[in-house]
């Protein structure tokens, strides 16, 4: 860090990613700030300095590196590795503990687990804990119980097709067998409720249950959301209706513009093959965090591109470098393993959805932003 970054860090004052701490501070209360970092997306806090901003520096001898290492191995679960910077600032000694997003969450100090929101730390809320485990692979939201469901909320054609293929006649089955198989495919608790990825995957009305399941499509005649809006639709049912109807709306709603050239027509724009799109559309549906219950997947047309917009961010140990090459972690395992089953996921997944982009001279686009995981893809002409 130069002296002007530092500078500018002070200047812009506490944040989501920087906090401000005295030489005096407790060990229990800087255990809870590199926890709560550790938890969201990392931070750095800067020793010696007030919450106003004044610089009130540190002893240059005070073994002040083996005591924020010692906090970081012995008061905080599972261990953190911060590093650790003096820093000379107008005369004065700053201690740089630098806290990266955290690999192994979640993070807990003292038995309470803490997230950093804007300024201020808080103990994280039932659904934001059940994120957190969920990022880890503690936890799979899609094994989850769906309160008030049974066995009569599954659509039993789509069951007895599905089953066929496996040379199981569901629809021949007694009752007690038909519960049996269910329970042991993840798809019944053992209570006989229904699970998410059971409803996603095979539920009659599983947005009756689910409201942020389904896709929300908009198709706009411009670059921007201000833009005048051609298209409108809500897509919802199970996953593999959802899947097949949206790809047919994206289908659909692709300008084929073309003219006469010799006495042959051609198109004057050049679109990703149909599979990039099918492969982005399962992405989305089987690896969104349905934990998050007020938002839908989105996907955005514009007149130069389309934004497939995913609730929840990327697990703890996959990076979207790590995306280009085909590193994958599944959140949801009852989903992925169902919809491989139906022929729906593809192998290469979005590598080949990168690939196919780049044979075209073109760039996509993936990027996390608060709670969302965005593909962006040009629409090449």
């Amino acid at each position: 860090m130069i002296h002007s970054e530092l500078q500018d860090i002070i200047q812009q004052g506490e944040n989501s990613s920087v906090e401000f701490k005295e030489y005096g501070v407790k060990n229990e209360s800087l255990a809870k700030e590199m926890v709560a970092f550790a938890n969201s997306q990392g931070g750095v806090i800067i020793l010696g300095i007030t919450d106003s901003g004044t610089i009130s520096g540190i002893p240059t001898d005070s073994g002040l590196e083996e005591r924020i290492m010692n906090i970081a191995r012995d008061s905080i679960i599972p261990a953190l590795e911060p590093q650790f910077q003096p820093y000379s600032f107008e005369e004065k000694t700053l201690g740089i503990i630098t806290i990266p997003k955290g690999k192994d969450k979640p993070y807990q100090t003292a038995g309470k687990y803490y997230i950093r929101v804007g300024s201020t730390n808080r103990m994280a809320s039932q659904s934001e804990l059940m994120r957190l485990f969920q990022a880890a692979g503690i936890f799979h939201y899609d094994a989850n119980v769906v309160e008030k469901t049974d066995i009569s909320d599954f659509n039993f054609t789509e069951l007895d097709r599905y089953f066929s293929d496996y040379h199981i006649d569901f629809s021949k089955q007694s009752e007690p067998d038909k519960q049996r198989l269910l329970i042991n495919t993840d798809l019944l608790t053992d209570d006989g409720q229904a699970t998410v990825g059971g409803l996603l995957m095979f539920g009659i009305n599983p947005e009756r249950y689910l409201p942020q399941s389904g896709i929300s499509f908009a198709n706009f005649a411009g670059n921007e959301i201000q833009s005048e809006l051609i298209d409108k639709q809500n897509v919802t049912g199970p996953l593999p209706f959802i899947v097949d109807r949206t790809l047919a709306i994206i289908k659909s709603s692709l300008p084929v513009p073309s003219e006469i050239k010799g006495g042959k027509r051609e198109n004057l724009r050049v679109y990703p093959p149909m599979k990039v799109f099918r492969e982005l559309i399962v992405n989305a549906c089987v690896h969104r965090n349905y934990a998050i219950v007020g938002s839908k997947i989105r996907i955005l047309m514009f007149r130069d591109r389309i934004e497939f917009i995913s609730p929840g961010r990327l697990p703890n140990t996959v990076t979207i470098e790590k995306l280009k090459v085909g590193v994958s972690y599944s959140s949801n395992p009852i989903l992925l393993k169902f919809m491989d089953n139906l022929g729906y996921v593809e192998r290469r997944g979005l590598p080949m959805v990168y690939y196919e982009i780049k044979k075209l001279g073109k760039e996509v686009i993936f990027k996390e932003l608060g709670e969302e995981f965005r593909v962006i893809v040009p629409i090449i002409f």
